[in-house]
């Protein structure tokens, strides 16, 4: 509430614009108007949500009045302001944008105007409101204390009753769910003072369905106690202390994370913990619910926009001390935070690529700075960053060596495909498929491309069927007959004639999942086979329905993309086979072995984690590449040694800081002058900055064309993230492209396609 003499307040607005602006308050709302309040104000010629930042002093007379308070509450405090303006100012954003990401979607409401035919039939315009979610109630039926002598009742009235009496309360739509239309037994009981009614907001639970059965916790080895006895302190004395958990796969990560945070709750702290694909929550919560009663929000993308809001008003209000998410939980609402894990640290999905450009994991430990609390960063197959950070001290190495149970890693082969053209299995991983199936083990089989071809080409003329809007090939997906691209979603449908030579002879090369499945089907017949791409698992809770199936024992072969590769732990799985490891290899990035290695060693680690050991056979045209042999004997220390003096000789991180300027639009010429121009601006202002960072480029982005647009990119190179802040910022200052040209400026960019 305002108690000064100000009536001015200062706001950001949820679109593009680097700066803030002045309200004048009137009178009617001076009580209601607070910072951390969205307010409704005139913008332009429609109306729009803005957050409320500050009081402020403002001379200028002809300000524009606020129109409404829209909050009863602050959605955000002073603390999380603050970490939304380090964000903002790190990333390059407007701060408007960075508070829109942060708060749960769908709240914002604008008006827009739009033109209706009045009776006379002239054109009028019509405000129209739009957006705002919705709190959700019921009505909930409550036993009264029971008169000395009932009232007479029968039928469905007594069964309700004693519903009441040994439930305490229930809501309308669980007693008809019971016992079928009740409003007039309902009635009845009211009127006779047995029961009460009342409306009573509800939140929309993603786990309703769910049953959880409590479990202990596991007893901890040497190693995984000395890691938790480190954090553990690190939690109780209250000062920011960041960590690399580095263990094998298998070796309990998650057991410490969860002894960990039973230890930050015992100290009346509450506990974050990012995961890097919504795929991996349902397995985690289910753990996480199995041991504490306390509340637990989920916040990703996979949820509806009313249970999102939901959770994060559950949060807010303090009635859930862990919050479980994927990148966007960075900006839960949660106080007294004593530890933030990182689960899976070295996933690229922390990074938000579109809009407001963020990287999770980097902010978690700014947050944890800002909040003095401890920082786990957890990985089988840590960032080379990360761990060269952990070497130079500025991170507190903990390790995990050993798979827990002292269960070994698995047998990992790498299989030369060279001379075998056009075969996807290999006659080594076909027996050991079948070798696997009549043991009854379960087999994961990895390939990270989806659809059925990856490639089409007429067989007469040669005509390669491209992505009109993308530069890449369209790939076939034999269920929906149709030929996709995966970046626009144009389809053709198929067969296609060639618009070549008018040819029908059209060959399908390369190969994607489901091509995959299809050949798995025809070679185990009886095998119980599933599939897991983003394909199969469009629809909410397609990931866990699969996962469950999985874990039940009910599939006997999974084939998947990146989704089966990553954090999931079911003992039943004891051969993995990786179908092609070079995909990712010969990528135009320097990040190519790293992923590829990542990938490879997460994919390995999913076999022999329970009672059976495990073999893994990786199928490769480059089998002596050091990603691929590192990976194959479980070596990331060797890989790191290789990987590290690579980065040293090619000046990239962690010796240096990197950004990037994007350009694109939908003309070639206009954006390949707008980059030019932007590059000569850059080059300008470093001299004038006398910095020395490198400038690259511009040059056509390694995808130089998605979704219609033409796209350029500048690299720059420093060996300070100050030194291109400065620049980028003044960059942004004096160079605005055309209105038909977009620009993105992305600090530590994470991918360079």
């Amino acid at each position: 509430m305002n108690t000064g003499r100000s009536c001015i307040v200062e706001v950001a607005v949820p679109l593009p614009l680097d700066t803030t602006f002045h309200y004048r308050v009137p009178q009617t709302l001076l009580a209601a108007v607070e910072p951390g309040k969205r307010v409704f104000v005139p913008f332009g010629r429609r109306k729009l949500t803005a957050y409320v930042l500050s009081w402020a002093e403002e001379t200028a007379s002809d300000l524009k009045e606020m129109i409404d308070v829209l909050d009863r509450e602050p959605l955000f405090t002073p603390e999380e302001l603050a970490f939304y303006r380090w964000a903002a100012s790190y990333y390059l954003k407007p701060l408007g944008e960075v508070i829109k990401a942060a708060l749960p979607a769908g709240i914002n409401i604008e008006t827009r105007k739009r033109f209706v035919e009045s009776g006379d039939g002239s054109k009028v315009a019509e405000e129209q409101l739009r957006g705002g979610k919705r709190v959700r109630s019921e009505t909930i039926y409550r036993i009264l204390p029971t008169p000395p002598e009932l009232p007479p009742l029968k039928g469905k009235a007594v069964q309700i009753h004693e519903f009441l009496h040994n439930t305490g309360e229930a809501s309308k739509a669980l007693i008809c769910r019971n016992f079928g239309d009740s409003s007039q037994q309902l009635k009845k009981l009211a009127g006779l003072g047995l029961i009460t009614a009342e409306r009573r907001e509800v939140y929309r639970d993603p786990f309703r369905e769910e049953v959880f059965h409590q479990d202990t916790p596991l007893t901890l080895n040497e190693n995984q106690s000395l890691a938790f006895g480190r954090i553990a302190d690190a939690v109780s004395a209250g000062k920011f202390s960041p960590f690399l958990l580095h263990g094998v796969t298998g070796s309990g990560k998650t057991e410490v994370y969860l002894h960990i945070i039973a230890h930050c709750l015992g100290l009346g702290k509450n506990a974050l913990v990012l995961v890097p694909e919504i795929a991996l929550t349902p397995q985690l919560v289910r753990r996480f619910k199995s041991r504490f009663r306390c509340g637990i929000a989920i916040l990703h993308s996979g949820l509806s926009a009313g249970e999102r809001y939901d959770e994060w008003r559950r949060i807010r209000r303090g009635e859930a001390c862990i919050v479980i998410g994927a990148r966007s939980a960075i900006f839960a609402p949660l106080g007294k935070i004593g530890v933030i894990v990182v689960d899976e640290e070295h996933e690229a999905s922390y990074k938000q690529s579109e809009g407001f450009t963020y990287n999770a994991r980097d902010l978690a430990l700014v947050r944890g700075k800002m909040g003095n609390a401890s920082v786990v960063l957890g990985s089988a197959t840590p960032l080379i960053t990360t761990y060269y950070a952990a070497m130079e001290g500025r991170l507190e190495y903990l390790e995990l060596p050993e798979r827990v149970r002292n269960l070994p890693l698995p047998d990992a082969r790498i299989i030369d495909g060279r001379g075998h053209k056009g075969e996807t299995f290999l006659p080594e991983l076909v027996d050991a498929l079948a070798d696997n199936l009549s043991h009854g083990g379960q087999s994961l089989l990895f390939l990270n491309r989806r659809g059925f071809a990856t490639f089409l080409v007429c067989q007469d003329c040669g005509h390669v069927f491209r992505c009109p809007n993308c530069s890449v090939t369209l790939t076939y997906h034999r269920i929906r007959q149709r030929h996709f691209c995966h970046f626009c979603d144009f389809s053709l449908p198929a067969p296609s004639v060639c618009p070549g030579c008018g040819g029908a002879e059209i060959g399908l090369l390369g190969r994607g999942t489901e091509r995959v499945e299809e050949e798995v089907k025809a070679l185990f017949p009886g095998a119980r086979v599933a599939r897991m791409d983003s394909d199969t698992t469009s629809g909410k809770g397609g990931h866990a329905r699969i996962l469950k199936k999985l874990e039940q024992g009910s599939i006997d072969m999974l084939i998947g993309t990146q989704m089966i590769a990553k954090g999931h732990d079911y003992p039943g799985v004891t051969l993995v086979g990786v179908i092609s490891a070079d995909t990712a290899l010969n990528l135009p990035d320097f990040k190519s072995a790293e992923r590829t290695f990542q990938l490879v060693s997460q994919v390995t680690g999913r076999a022999g984690r329970g009672d059976s050991p495990g073999t893994v056979l990786i199928q490769s045209l480059s089998p002596d590449h050091y990603a691929l042999v590192r990976a194959a004997d479980h070596d990331y220390k060797g890989f790191y040694a290789e990987e590290i003096e690579f980065r040293r000789e090619a000046g990239y991180p962690p010796f240096t800081c990197l950004a990037t300027v994007n350009l694109s639009g939908v003309s070639a010429d206009t954006v390949e002058k707008s980059a030019e121009e932007a590059a000569r601006v850059l080059r300008r202002l470093r001299q004038e900055l006398k910095l020395r960072t490198e400038i690259l480029g511009p040059a056509p982005a390694p995808m130089a064309k998605i979704r219609g647009r033409y796209r350029r990119q500048i690299l720059l190179k420093a060996t300070t993230r100050r030194e291109l802040n400065r620049l980028l910022t003044r960059c942004g200052m004096e160079f605005r492209p055309p209105p038909v040209v977009r620009m993105n400026m992305d600090m530590d960019p994470v991918d360079m396609m």
